[in-house]
């Protein structure tokens, strides 16, 4: 005999469980997110599990005698997106793509499953948000043509999945993980529950059948990805797919791969024909730069494997309230404050009495210690003045006693510094044993031990 169903209040933040509602999570401390749902109880009686039919073992296996997997990576067609994947999709993977909205997140899955179909197979595009007319309209303006693209207006999963096994496609979108609600659980789309339901079963399916899924994950105000936090431990890739409204690129980010290197980074512009790959992001970036300007240093800084140059721009103004402001667009600006007072401390500049306000142009994010330098490059240059030295790039960590320490992948930066015209390298001193050969040959390379050395071969 069935048991009756049960209720359990469940947080909405955390996924944690209360037997009885209560204003305050336990947990995770957070207010009013406790949300009735009901559970099923589990059927004593025998019968396989609804996630059995998915093991492909029943017993452990010796390491050595497991054969490896057959078959490499899918390219989807584009070579932005396969290079924030680690070079395409492999298959069996559940993939989960999380943004703002209106950031272009179903415009470039669209893009990626019309390109597929006509070159790997066929495609399962599930939508909970819009009809299959909607999606058409879209695809018209993005110039997808004729190819195997299976469309699905549908939230249930368990419909989505059925749909699945009857068209047999080599690749699955669904769009999006909160919108799909499964029959098995009471509660509504979008609760912790469901949306760790419809997970669970999207990736026993996609290991089971060896089809990657991709799935469009919603954000919430403070930008972390809505639903549990267990939604990024089930899946084994997580990109964020980042950009500013008012410019026109965007950039898709890996948070986490299991098949591939984290933050790596892949640079999409925006068109009206959808968004289009840009191969070379520091071009891009440095476009409307205006050299020998003050307050204006160029980072070599490296996402994933990826080297991108970027413009930071600082501006030192005095302030008329008494009172200075710190403000920082781009990086932390707790580490924008830390700057400051080294560069108060060990470089005798005088800036507490001055707003400093800097800002990555482009909108761009750096979070490395290397864009140290050029942090401290820009609010020098802007406070007395005076530009940097022409075709100068910079990059370096700056440690609290004033030191340059150097940093990992130089080389690399090196290079892009020298493809992309610039003559002139400010670097730390500890970083020149490890250039490559024929590197000083290509253009100057400038070893600094403290930020006082730096900004004298910096500021002519």
């Amino acid at each position: 005999m069935t048991k009756p169903a049960r209720s359990v209040f469940v947080c909405q933040a955390c996924g944690a469980q209360a037997a009885k509602w209560m204003g305050r999570c336990a947990e995770c401390g957070a207010w009013n997110t406790l949300v009735e749902e009901a559970v099923a109880a589990p059927d004593a009686g025998p019968g396989v599990h609804r996630y059995g039919r998915f093991s492909t073992t029943a017993t452990a296996t010796l390491y050595a005698e497991v054969e490896p997997a057959r078959g490499g990576r899918i390219s989807t067609g584009i070579d932005e997106f396969d290079r924030v994947l680690g070079g395409g999709v492999v298959p069996g993977s559940l993939v989960l793509l999380g943004g703002e909205p209106g950031i272009g997140k179903s415009t470039l899955l669209l893009q990626a499953a019309a390109r597929f179909a006509q070159t790997v197979g066929p495609v399962l595009y599930a939508s909970g948000e819009e009809s299959e007319h909607q999606i058409k309209s879209r695809g018209e303006r993005l110039g997808v043509g004729d190819a195997p693209l299976y469309l699905l207006s549908e939230t249930c999963i368990e419909a989505v999945l059925e749909e699945a096994t009857r068209v047999k496609p080599a690749l699955i979108i669904v769009d999006s993980v909160q919108t799909v609600w499964s029959a098995k659980l009471q509660s509504a789309p979008g609760s912790v529950g469901q949306v760790r339901e419809a997970a669970t079963q999207l990736l026993f399916a996609a290991k089971g059948h060896d089809v990657p899924t991709v799935l469009v994950g919603h954000v919430t105000k403070d930008g972390s990805l809505a639903g549990p936090k267990v939604l990024e431990h089930v899946v084994d890739t997580v990109l964020s797919f980042e950009g500013e409204r008012h410019h026109a690129h965007r950039i898709v980010r890996a948070i986490k791969n299991r098949f591939g290197a984290v933050s790596e980074l892949g640079v999409f512009e925006m068109t009206g024909s959808g968004l289009r790959p840009v191969p070379n992001p520091s071009k891009l970036f440095l476009s409307e730069r205006a050299p020998g300007t003050p307050g204006s240093a160029v980072l070599c800084c490296v996402e994933g494997s990826r080297p991108i140059l970027v413009e930071v721009q600082a501006l030192v103004s005095t302030s008329t309230y008494g009172t200075a402001r710190r403000m920082a667009i781009g990086i932390d600006q707790h580490r924008l404050a830390l700057l400051l007072a080294v560069l108060e401390k060990r470089a005798g500049l005088s800036l507490g009495g001055d707003d400093v306000y800097v800002n990555i142009a482009g909108g761009m994010a750096i979070d490395e210690p290397a864009a140290d330098l050029s942090v401290v490059a820009a609010v020098a240059s802007s406070l007395r003045n005076r530009g940097l030295a022409p075709a100068t790039a910079v990059f370096g960590e700056v440690g609290l006693s004033g030191e340059v320490r150097g940093i990992p992948q130089a080389p690399l930066r090196i290079r892009e510094a020298v493809q992309m015209g610039f003559t002139r390298i400010v670097l730390p001193a500890g970083n020149l044993d490890r250039a490559e050969p024929g590197a000083a040959d290509a253009c100057e390379l400038i070893g600094v031990r403290t930020i006082g050395e730096a900004l004298d071969a910096l500021i002519a």
